[in-house]
């Protein structure tokens, strides 16, 4: 027998099928791109670029796997081979769909994600409905070539229409900008219908499909690799719901509704795949409604938090935490019902804002959360702090006036304690205003009541705690009276100048006056200076009024110097004058207005100034001295004495306070020590020591054995105007008018050193420089007379 060998034909490739070949190779690099961005990336844009790169390798390879089954096993089963390449490549662009709706631009979260996924859903069940009603019977448009076959070819078509539904909500709900999420979307898309041409071209034998979706496949496979690139640049999140549009919606519904009436119409009938569409759809609304629920309830529970976070804002100050004017006109209102027992407490520091001038705001900015935290600290349980306002606060109690008192007194004990600081530390004073509720509900009343307790406080010298008094209410309005018709006292020519004299002690001859301000209103009377002179300081009218006097008492001045009086005039100054930038050469205009000379003019600070800032105070004196006028510390003993300070101001004359002139004379029968003592240590530093508040003869003697050499007081003569004074003048000089001497008009003045001193020797080896006054009489010698840079100075060889 012989045996005859069959030979198996081989299968040459066709062209087609060598460039479908050749197509599906190109998306090798795409896949290797995709990995390698994934690398380039941490956390979810990294797991989202992985999955994108897992994904395209897995239909890269199941694209290849089936094309080279199909070439090199030409009589396989078309159908079984496209079935499995079906469901490989659906898994893959399973995979590519997950990548891309975890991109940074695509959801802020993944309930986001959900919802683009069952918007895509409703896209894609209502295409996937309308593409059945047309290649279904009655229509069947691809006629004969409809893919009947294939039913496994439907898996990965329904992922296309999901890419294809998910690709137009991303156009149009991903975050700004879209393009490049949108872009991968499209990619994707690319790469799910390449599978499903190339699972049905494989079961169906169309090679020209077949070649067709392996060009598609790389094709998508790039643009999403291109896309990724620019996917993770900085977007909008728009995450307020209130910014979605959902009428998108009626758009599926509508095809659906049109498709299914069409069918119907044209006598065809609702199989499997059509109720499939349907019911998907339903499913997918029901759903997206849901999801849309939750995200409104979720929207309205962080609208109400918001709510509560910024009406808890509006209502706390956001320096020192505690309640603002808002909250603790919340706070009055809500506890309205327990007006008989509450009291409020208003509190002001003193002295703060020269803390921001000179330290900063910085400064005071941590000085006022350490005021906050001590009332936080020292309140009872149920008390509301609260700061009003720069630096003032106010505590409300639920408690009776007396015992809100007495928390009061403890509160201005613990604010008057230092403040440590980074620029060291910072000593403040408070005051203190207290009122009890005057009738249930009334706010407003009782905030005013305890303004007006606060300002009683501060006019009676700080540092304090008052209660509200009824007649605080007449007080305000004697205030507010007097501050307007203060601004038109000048133009209405209702004050006046008078002049108390300065004697020389024991002879008691005028010498010098002091210009005192007085103000005669023609339905007020006359009104005292203690009075409106803290109105005007208040109001900020004090400097007017300061030129105005100082205008009015060189006018006088350089009258009587005219008249060949030999007078020197003594004007007061306030500390918001001696602060003023220009002040210095405000007075040496005027000095030059009248020709008055310089050392004629006597300027006086307050010790209340010196306290304030001493070295500012030192160089405002310094500038007025270079003009040559003299410089007096009015009120020494007061409250604010200090060696110190006595060594290291540049003044010429020291005023005691009457404080001290009429202390007792001790049991010796000397003169009173602290007059004695001021007398002495005022010569020892080169000053002319004037004594102020002389009303008695006795007051005289004190004096006197003090070594004394100027007065001033009641006993030589109350505050007059100038015509009286003048003749107080004529009545103390022997031999009636003197001619002025010419050189004593014009003093020679040094630009480095306009006032005159006199060198005194105050023991062996030390020596010292000491003021001359006009009334000196070395001031008209020139023997041993100099001028010199400083005021005084002491040292020892």
């Amino acid at each position: 027998m012989i045996a005859v060998r069959q030979s198996v034909p081989v299968h040459s490739p066709s062209g087609v099928e060598l460039a479908g070949l050749a197509s599906l190779l190109v998306a090798v690099p795409a896949v290797a791109l995709l990995g390698k961005s994934g690398r380039k990336h941490t956390g979810a844009a990294r797991r989202a670029h992985l999955l994108l790169a897992a994904g395209g390798a897995l239909s890269t390879a199941a694209a290849l796997a089936g094309l080279l089954t199909a070439v090199l096993l030409p009589h396989r089963d078309g159908r079984t081979l496209g079935q499995a390449v079906a469901l490989a490549m659906a898994l893959g662009t399973i995979t590519l769909l997950t990548g891309t709706l975890m991109l940074p631009g695509a959801a802020e979260s993944r309930r986001a994600a959900l919802r683009h996924l069952l918007d895509g859903l409703i896209v894609a069940a209502a295409i996937w409905f309308v593409g059945w009603i047309l290649v279904s019977a009655p229509t069947r448009i691809l006629g004969a070539a409809t893919p009947v076959r294939c039913l496994p070819m439907l898996l990965p078509a329904g992922v296309a229409v999901l890419a294809t539904g998910l690709t137009t909500i991303l156009a149009m709900h991903a975050h700004r900008p879209r393009y490049a999420t949108v872009r991968v979307s499209a990619g994707v898309t690319m790469v799910a219908i390449g599978a499903t041409a190339l699972s049905g071209g494989i079961c169906q034998d169309w090679p020209v499909i077949v070649l067709s979706s392996a060009i598609l496949l790389p094709a998508g496979l790039f643009v999403v690799a291109r896309g990724v690139r620019s996917a993770d640049r900085p977007v909008t999140v728009t995450g307020d719901i209130i910014q979605r549009g959902s009428g998108y919606a009626f758009v599926p519904m509508g095809s659906m509704f049109l498709a299914g009436c069409y069918h119907l119409l044209a006598g065809g009938e609702f199989t499997g795949l059509g109720f499939v569409g349907a019911t998907v759809e339903g499913f997918a609304l029901v759903t997206r409604q849901y999801v849309a629920l939750g995200d409104v309830r979720d929207y309205t529970l962080r609208l109400r938090q918001r709510e509560a976070h910024f009406r808890e804002l509006a209502h706390t100050d956001p320096l020192t935490g505690l309640a603002n004017r808002r909250g603790l006109v919340r706070a009055l209102r809500t506890d309205a019902s327990f007006a008989h027992d509450r009291t409020l407490v208003s509190i002001d520091l003193d002295g703060f804002k020269n803390v921001n001038d000179m330290r900063g705001h910085d400064i005071g900015d941590a000085v006022l959360t350490e005021v906050g935290e001590r009332l936080r600290a020292n309140l009872r349980e149920g008390d509301v702090a609260a700061r009003l306002g720069g630096d003032e606060f106010a505590v409300l109690m639920m408690a009776s006036r007396e015992e809100a008192l007495r928390v009061s007194e403890r509160l201005l004990e613990v604010l008057c304690e230092p403040y440590d600081t980074t620029d060291g530390p910072v000593f403040l004073s408070a005051s203190v205003g207290v009122a009890g509720s005057p009738a249930p509900g009334d706010t407003g009343e009782l905030m005013r009541d305890a303004d007006l307790a606060l300002r009683y406080a501060k006019q009676r010298g700080k540092n304090r705690v008052e209660s509200y008094e009824k007649r605080y209410d007449e007080l305000l309005r004697r205030h507010s009276v007097l501050e307007n018709e203060l601004r038109h006292a000048i133009d209405r020519d209702q004050l006046r100048l008078v002049f108390q004299p300065v004697v020389t002690l024991p002879s008691v001859r005028p010498v010098g006056a002091e210009a005192l301000l007085r103000w005669t209103h023609p339905e007020l009377g006359k009104v005292r200076p203690d009075e409106f002179i803290p109105v005007a300081e208040e109001s900020d009218l004090i400097c007017v009024l300061g030129s105005w006097v100082l205008d009015q008492a060189c006018r006088q001045l350089s009258q009587w110097l005219a008249a060949g009086h030999d007078v020197w005039v003594s004007v007061n100054l306030s500390p918001k004058e001696l602060h003023a930038a220009d002040y210095a050469c405000r007075v040496a205009g005027v000095l030059e207005k009248y020709g008055v000379p310089p050392q004629r003019l006597v300027l006086e600070v307050t010790e209340h100034a010196v306290a304030t800032d001493k070295e500012e105070l030192i160089r405002r004196l310094v500038e007025l001295r270079s003009t040559g006028v003299r410089i007096a510390l009015d009120d020494f003993g007061a409250g604010y004495s200090s060696l110190g300070q006595l060594r290291d101001l540049p003044v010429d004359i020291l005023k005691i306070d009457h404080a001290l002139v009429a202390e007792p004379e001790s049991r010796t029968g000397m003169a009173a020590p602290l007059v004695d003592v001021v007398v002495r240590l005022g010569h020892r530093l080169g000053l002319e020591v004037l004594a102020e508040g002389v009303g008695t003869p006795a007051q005289r003697e004190v004096v006197e054995q003090a070594g004394c050499r100027l007065g001033q007081g009641s006993l030589f003569g109350w505050g007059v105007p100038a015509e009286h004074f003048e003749a107080k003048l004529l009545t103390a000089r022997p031999g009636g008018v003197r001619p002025v001497p010419p050189a004593r008009n014009r003093p020679p003045v040094s630009s480095t050193a306009p006032a005159r001193s006199q060198i005194v020797m105050l023991g062996p080896g030390m020596r010292q420089v000491r003021a001359v006054l006009p009334t000196d009489p070395a001031f008209s010698s020139d023997q041993d007379v100099r001028s010199v840079d400083a005021p005084r100075e002491m040292g020892q060889s």
